[in-house]
């Protein structure tokens, strides 16, 4: 089963790193936020991915291009100019890398590389969220359904505590950053092949707006809610806590 990863977008509230680079490539550990998320989806057995590039898609492409040197002990015979490689355990994954514009947005970006997809079914995410999600649970949750699409839902703690109180003024409660009882949408996303069709090459085609939008008045879509923890790389303050989490060995999507 393919997988898309989403890897276009300009990360401005990430300037901080994203100036450089695109978003999908902001390190955690010595790892691009990016391979963290393949390493999720390969721990299931799914090694198949797409990645429709967009904003500074170049360096995504060279990191790939040069990845099994990169993670490979070589011997240079440097009059011959041969090289030889040397085993290691690299990762047996394959990888198809596609420019679909600068501006395009995820629904047409999932449009232009539609001709790299086959099978029933396909998985979608985006290239900066991180969970310690069962993959097969949700695939079994898919199926059930029988919807054309399911989307993974997790419920995010308030940034700040909650009071409750008596008419006099009174604590009668005190919570720190609650859970909200909304859902939100997390990505880790399964279709059927049949989605493709309501998505447009358009740049402007927008994949949470008109496509999901339609899927959920047709009664099409079906929302996974997943029990365990979530966290997006979105602001210096995530890449911060995230390499903490990494480096203290509390990696909860490890």
């Amino acid at each position: 089963m393919k997988v898309v990863i989403m890897c276009g977008g300009k990360g401005t509230r990430l300037r901080e790193e994203t100036a450089v680079k695109p978003k999908p490539m902001v390190e955690i550990g010595s790892r691009p936020v990016l391979w963290h998320i393949m390493s999720i989806y390969a721990r299931f057995g799914f090694r198949d991915f797409i990645l429709p590039l967009g904003y500074k898609g170049e360096v995504i492409k060279q990191y790939f291009h040069d990845y099994h040197m990169r993670q490979t002990d070589f011997t240079v015979a440097l009059k011959s100019g041969t090289i030889t490689a040397h085993s290691s355990d690299i990762e047996d994954w394959r990888v198809t890398l596609c420019d679909t514009g600068q501006e395009t947005l995820k629904g047409g970006r999932l449009k232009r590389v539609a001709r790299h997809i086959d099978g029933e079914r396909f998985m979608v995410t985006y290239g900066d969220g991180l969970a310690d999600i069962d993959l097969n649970r949700l695939l079994r949750f898919h199926e059930d359904s029988g919807t054309i699409g399911t989307f993974t839902g997790v419920r995010m703690p308030s940034r700040f505590g909650t009071v409750r109180t008596d008419e006099t003024g009174k604590i009668l409660s005190w919570e720190e950053k609650p859970l909200l009882n909304e859902y939100i949408n997390c990505g880790f996303f399964v279709f059927k092949r049949v989605f493709l069709d309501y998505l447009l090459e358009d740049e402007s085609c927008d994949l949470e707006k008109e496509p999901l939008q339609r899927l959920a008045a047709e009664g099409e879509l079906s929302m996974y809610p997943h029990p365990g923890q979530w966290q997006c790389m979105d602001t210096l303050r995530d890449s911060i806590q995230l390499n903490e989490l990494w480096n203290s060995g509390r990696a909860f999507w490890a």
